[in-house]
């Protein structure tokens, strides 16, 4: 009787693991019945996805796998890169090249088509890339990153977020008093940059400079869903053509129309650690989760610029 029970509780932990969940609804953005649906698991840790212009995606396994992956329009997945050196964050060029933070390698770097690594920054002189997680690139080539160290969190211990300006070696700092900055994404405009805390419950917005610099940093949203004394888990977010962001939390994915107003979220069966559109148009929205490759059809549609 007892092994029967017992087998009874572990069949319902995992079935949310094997099934499509299925979503709330939220208006513009998700159908009542869309599901989220597995593309593929048995990765090591799934990370930075970022769709292609042919509507592939590729994405980081890292987490000692060190490897980037695509996703091919017909399905099929493949390994892409290997020896990444933990890339993590990957932003993409115009000739398929992949801009990535390396957390194991402490650097930015560019990889070509043919795998040739080009390091763009390893941080300023005394002050190396403790390491770097996520990274978006503006209109000009100048790279925003964000670096908050390796795990586990010491207390004290300050974490950066970065500009690399195009062309340059030496990253500029923009801040360095979010408890543990993560993804960071820019509106269309190009006007303001976002950044997440995975510690704490705050979204921060900044105005962006004409130098790429940044002012008026201030709270743009307060994450839901969130325990006292529990992190979080703020991760990889992405933006869409309204400007609504879509942020990975340890409680989903938490989507925020764009000033700064909570409108729901997407349960995800495993922890999200970051969220990508892609797919004919952009339709789709793709969620790294731990070990799995999600994806869920949205009403709305990625930006209107390469990459997210």
């Amino acid at each position: 009787m007892r092994f029967t029970c017992l087998l009874t509780v572990l069949i319902a932990a995992a079935a949310p693991l094997l099934q499509a969940q299925t979503s709330a609804g939220i208006g513009g953005v998700v159908a009542a019945d869309a599901k989220v649906e597995l593309v593929q698991e048995g990765f090591t840790f799934l990370e930075g996805p970022v769709g292609a212009p042919d509507g592939g995606l590729y994405f980081s396994d890292i987490m000692g796998a060190n490897k980037t992956m695509r996703l091919d329009p017909a399905g099929k997945v493949s390994v892409f890169h290997e020896n990444t050196n933990g890339t993590n964050g990957l932003v993409l060029l115009k000739d398929g090249s992949l801009i990535g933070v390396e957390g194991d390698g402490l650097r930015v770097s560019k990889r070509s088509v043919d795998g040739k690594v080009t390091v763009l920054t390893e941080g300023a002189p005394g002050k190396p890339l403790l390491s770097p997680n996520d990274l978006i690139m503006d209109r000009k080539g100048g790279i925003y990153f964000t670096d908050p160290g390796p795990r586990p969190v010491v207390p004290g211990r300050k974490a950066f977020v970065y500009y690399l300006p195009a062309g340059a070696r030496e990253p500029v700092l923009l801040d360095e008093t979010i408890a543990r900055p993560n993804g960071l994404t820019l509106t269309r405009d190009g006007k303001t940059l976002i950044v997440d805390d995975t510690v704490g419950d705050t979204v921060f917005a900044f105005d962006v400079q004409p130098d790429g610099s940044v002012k008026n940093k201030r709270p743009f949203a307060k994450l839901h869903d969130t325990h006292a004394g529990a992190e979080s888990g703020a991760d990889g977010l992405a933006i869409d053509r309204a400007g609504r962001l879509f942020i990975s939390t340890v409680s989903g994915v938490q989507i925020f129309d764009s000033s700064g107003k909570y409108l729901g979220m997407i349960a995800v069966p495993r922890q999200p650690s970051n969220v990508a559109f892609a797919g004919p148009g952009k339709r789709t929205l793709y969620i790294t989760a731990r070990q799995g490759l999600y994806r869920i059809k949205t009403l709305t549609r990625g930006p209107d610029r390469l990459g997210k």
